[in-house]
Protein backbone atom coordinates (compact mmCIF):
# COMPACT_ATOMS: atom_id res chain seq x y z
CA UNK A 1 0.00 0.00 0.00
CA UNK A 2 1.31 3.43 -0.94
CA UNK A 3 1.89 5.86 1.94
CA UNK A 4 -0.61 8.67 2.46
CA UNK A 5 0.49 11.95 0.88
CA UNK A 6 -0.76 15.39 1.86
CA UNK A 7 -1.06 18.00 -0.87
CA UNK A 8 -1.73 21.65 -0.13
CA UNK A 9 -4.28 23.27 -2.46
CA UNK A 10 -5.48 26.80 -3.14
CA UNK A 11 -9.01 27.77 -4.21
CA UNK A 12 -9.14 28.85 -7.85
CA UNK A 13 -11.70 31.53 -8.74
CA UNK A 14 -10.52 32.37 -12.25
CA UNK A 15 -10.89 29.98 -15.18
CA UNK A 16 -9.92 29.68 -18.81
CA UNK A 17 -6.95 28.74 -20.95
CA UNK A 18 -4.94 31.87 -20.22
CA UNK A 19 -5.39 31.49 -16.47
CA UNK A 20 -4.30 27.84 -16.68
CA UNK A 21 -1.19 28.81 -18.63
CA UNK A 22 -0.24 31.43 -16.06
CA UNK A 23 -0.64 28.89 -13.27
CA UNK A 24 1.58 26.36 -15.02
CA UNK A 25 4.28 28.97 -15.62
CA UNK A 26 4.29 29.64 -11.88
CA UNK A 27 4.67 25.92 -11.13
CA UNK A 28 1.04 25.08 -10.32
CA UNK A 29 -1.47 22.62 -11.77
CA UNK A 30 -5.16 23.56 -12.19
CA UNK A 31 -7.47 20.93 -10.71
CA UNK A 32 -11.04 20.17 -9.68
CA UNK A 33 -12.45 18.28 -6.69
CA UNK A 34 -15.93 16.71 -6.83
CA UNK A 35 -18.06 13.86 -5.55
CA UNK A 36 -20.09 12.70 -2.52
CA UNK A 37 -22.91 15.07 -3.31
CA UNK A 38 -20.83 18.15 -2.57
CA UNK A 39 -20.16 21.06 -4.89
CA UNK A 40 -17.37 20.86 -7.45
CA UNK A 41 -14.44 23.01 -6.35
CA UNK A 42 -11.74 24.50 -8.59
CA UNK A 43 -8.26 24.25 -7.10
CA UNK A 44 -4.59 24.66 -7.89
CA UNK A 45 -1.64 22.85 -6.35
CA UNK A 46 2.10 22.55 -6.68
CA UNK A 47 3.16 20.77 -9.85
CA UNK A 48 6.32 19.42 -8.15
CA UNK A 49 4.41 18.03 -5.16
CA UNK A 50 1.80 16.33 -7.34
CA UNK A 51 4.44 14.88 -9.69
CA UNK A 52 6.40 13.55 -6.70
CA UNK A 53 3.26 11.90 -5.31
CA UNK A 54 2.57 10.26 -8.69
CA UNK A 55 6.15 8.97 -8.94
CA UNK A 56 5.78 7.36 -5.53
CA UNK A 57 2.62 5.54 -6.61
CA UNK A 58 0.07 7.61 -4.68
CA UNK A 59 -3.52 7.12 -5.85
CA UNK A 60 -5.40 8.37 -2.78
CA UNK A 61 -4.13 11.61 -1.25
CA UNK A 62 -5.02 13.99 1.56
CA UNK A 63 -5.99 17.34 0.07
CA UNK A 64 -5.45 20.26 2.41
CA UNK A 65 -8.03 22.85 1.44
CA UNK A 66 -8.28 25.88 3.70
CA UNK A 67 -8.56 24.67 7.26
CA UNK A 68 -9.64 21.09 6.49
CA UNK A 69 -8.10 17.95 5.07
CA UNK A 70 -10.09 15.44 3.01
CA UNK A 71 -9.17 12.23 1.29
CA UNK A 72 -9.45 12.20 -2.48
CA UNK A 73 -8.79 9.74 -5.28
CA UNK A 74 -6.66 10.93 -8.19
CA UNK A 75 -9.30 10.15 -10.79
CA UNK A 76 -7.68 11.53 -13.96
CA UNK A 77 -4.53 13.33 -15.05
CA UNK A 78 -4.05 15.23 -18.29
CA UNK A 79 -0.45 15.29 -19.57
CA UNK A 80 1.32 17.38 -22.17
CA UNK A 81 1.92 15.68 -25.57
CA UNK A 82 5.42 14.58 -24.47
CA UNK A 83 4.10 13.05 -21.25
CA UNK A 84 6.38 15.17 -19.07
CA UNK A 85 4.16 17.78 -17.41
CA UNK A 86 0.73 17.45 -15.79
CA UNK A 87 -1.70 19.93 -17.35
CA UNK A 88 -4.79 19.24 -15.22
CA UNK A 89 -5.91 16.94 -12.40
CA UNK A 90 -9.31 15.58 -11.39
CA UNK A 91 -9.86 14.48 -7.77
CA UNK A 92 -12.85 12.60 -6.36
CA UNK A 93 -13.78 12.80 -2.68
CA UNK A 94 -13.67 9.45 -0.86
CA UNK A 95 -14.44 8.26 2.67
CA UNK A 96 -11.91 6.26 4.62
CA UNK A 97 -14.38 3.37 5.13
CA UNK A 98 -15.56 2.99 1.52
CA UNK A 99 -14.35 0.60 -1.17
CA UNK A 100 -13.29 1.99 -4.52
CA UNK A 101 -12.52 0.59 -7.96
CA UNK A 102 -9.47 1.75 -9.89
CA UNK A 103 -6.69 0.58 -12.20
CA UNK A 104 -3.34 -0.50 -10.75
CA UNK A 105 -0.22 -1.24 -12.76
CA UNK A 106 1.32 -4.72 -12.98
CA UNK A 107 4.91 -4.99 -11.76
CA UNK A 108 6.92 -7.95 -13.09
CA UNK A 109 9.48 -9.36 -10.65
CA UNK A 110 12.23 -11.94 -11.22
CA UNK A 111 13.74 -13.67 -14.24
CA UNK A 112 11.78 -16.43 -15.94
CA UNK A 113 13.74 -19.68 -16.56
CA UNK A 114 11.91 -19.91 -19.88
CA UNK A 115 13.47 -16.65 -21.00
CA UNK A 116 16.92 -17.86 -19.97
CA UNK A 117 16.26 -20.92 -22.13
CA UNK A 118 15.65 -18.73 -25.17
CA UNK A 119 11.97 -17.87 -24.88
CA UNK A 120 10.32 -14.45 -25.03
CA UNK A 121 8.42 -12.87 -22.16
CA UNK A 122 5.02 -11.60 -23.37
CA UNK A 123 2.85 -9.39 -21.14
CA UNK A 124 -0.67 -8.85 -22.56
CA UNK A 125 -1.94 -7.05 -19.43
CA UNK A 126 -0.10 -4.05 -17.94
CA UNK A 127 -2.89 -2.75 -15.67
CA UNK A 128 -5.49 -4.53 -13.56
CA UNK A 129 -8.82 -3.25 -12.27
CA UNK A 130 -8.94 -3.73 -8.52
CA UNK A 131 -11.50 -3.17 -5.79
CA UNK A 132 -10.28 -2.29 -2.32
CA UNK A 133 -10.74 0.06 0.62
CA UNK A 134 -9.47 3.62 0.38
CA UNK A 135 -6.66 2.92 2.85
CA UNK A 136 -5.60 -0.33 1.13
CA UNK A 137 -4.85 0.87 -2.42
CA UNK A 138 -1.76 -1.05 -3.59
CA UNK A 139 0.99 0.84 -5.38
CA UNK A 140 1.20 -2.07 -7.85
CA UNK A 141 0.25 -5.72 -8.28
CA UNK A 142 3.49 -7.69 -8.21
CA UNK A 143 3.80 -10.77 -10.41
CA UNK A 144 6.76 -13.07 -9.77
CA UNK A 145 7.93 -14.88 -12.90
CA UNK A 146 10.87 -16.62 -11.19
CA UNK A 147 9.41 -20.10 -11.88
CA UNK A 148 7.84 -19.46 -15.28
CA UNK A 149 9.11 -22.04 -17.79
CA UNK A 150 8.78 -22.16 -21.55
CA UNK A 151 5.16 -22.14 -22.77
CA UNK A 152 3.84 -21.42 -19.29
CA UNK A 153 1.62 -18.51 -18.27
CA UNK A 154 0.38 -16.69 -15.19
CA UNK A 155 -3.34 -15.94 -15.21
CA UNK A 156 -5.38 -13.49 -13.16
CA UNK A 157 -6.61 -16.40 -11.04
CA UNK A 158 -3.00 -17.22 -10.07
CA UNK A 159 -2.31 -13.86 -8.43
CA UNK A 160 -1.42 -13.52 -4.76
CA UNK A 161 -3.21 -10.33 -3.80
CA UNK A 162 -2.80 -8.10 -0.74
CA UNK A 163 -5.40 -8.60 1.97
CA UNK A 164 -8.68 -6.88 1.17
CA UNK A 165 -7.85 -6.42 -2.53
CA UNK A 166 -9.81 -8.16 -5.29
CA UNK A 167 -9.26 -8.06 -9.06
CA UNK A 168 -12.29 -7.72 -11.32
CA UNK A 169 -10.57 -8.82 -14.55
CA UNK A 170 -11.43 -12.16 -16.20
CA UNK A 171 -9.84 -14.88 -14.00
CA UNK A 172 -8.71 -16.77 -17.13
CA UNK A 173 -6.97 -13.74 -18.67
CA UNK A 174 -3.23 -14.16 -19.18
CA UNK A 175 -1.08 -11.53 -17.49
CA UNK A 176 2.32 -12.78 -18.60
CA UNK A 177 3.67 -15.84 -20.44
CA UNK A 178 6.84 -17.24 -21.94
CA UNK A 179 6.53 -18.10 -25.62
CA UNK A 180 8.88 -19.61 -28.16
CA UNK A 181 10.99 -16.84 -29.64
CA UNK A 182 10.19 -16.34 -33.34
CA UNK A 183 12.90 -15.78 -35.91
CA UNK A 184 12.57 -13.50 -38.90
CA UNK A 185 12.53 -15.51 -42.16
CA UNK A 186 15.70 -15.16 -44.20
CA UNK A 187 15.37 -13.37 -47.52
CA UNK A 188 17.47 -13.91 -50.62
CA UNK A 189 18.74 -10.40 -51.20
CA UNK A 190 20.30 -11.38 -54.52
CA UNK A 191 17.02 -12.67 -55.90
CA UNK A 192 15.17 -9.59 -54.68
CA UNK A 193 17.67 -7.39 -56.50
CA UNK A 194 17.24 -9.26 -59.74
CA UNK A 195 13.44 -9.11 -59.50
CA UNK A 196 13.35 -5.41 -58.78
CA UNK A 197 12.31 -3.13 -61.62
CA UNK A 198 15.32 -1.26 -63.02
CA UNK A 199 15.22 2.49 -62.47
CA UNK A 200 14.62 4.49 -65.62
CA UNK A 201 16.48 7.77 -65.56
CA UNK A 202 14.06 10.67 -65.93
CA UNK A 203 11.00 8.50 -65.22
CA UNK A 204 10.47 9.92 -61.73
CA UNK A 205 10.60 13.48 -62.98
CA UNK A 206 8.10 12.67 -65.77
CA UNK A 207 5.72 11.00 -63.31
CA UNK A 208 5.88 13.99 -60.96
CA UNK A 209 5.16 16.34 -63.85
CA UNK A 210 2.06 14.29 -64.77
CA UNK A 211 0.92 14.29 -61.16
CA UNK A 212 1.19 18.08 -61.00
Amino acid sequence: MAESVELTTTDRTEHGTRVARRLRKKGFVPAILYGHGEATVSLSLSSDELSKAIRHGARVVDLKQGGKVQKALIRELQWDPMGHDILHADFTRVNIDERITLEVRVEIRGTAPGVTAGGALVQPIHNLTVECSVISVPESIRVNVGELAMDQAIHVRDLKLPEGVTVTNDPDAIIVQVSQATQEPETDTGLATEAAEPEIIGKKAEDEAVAE
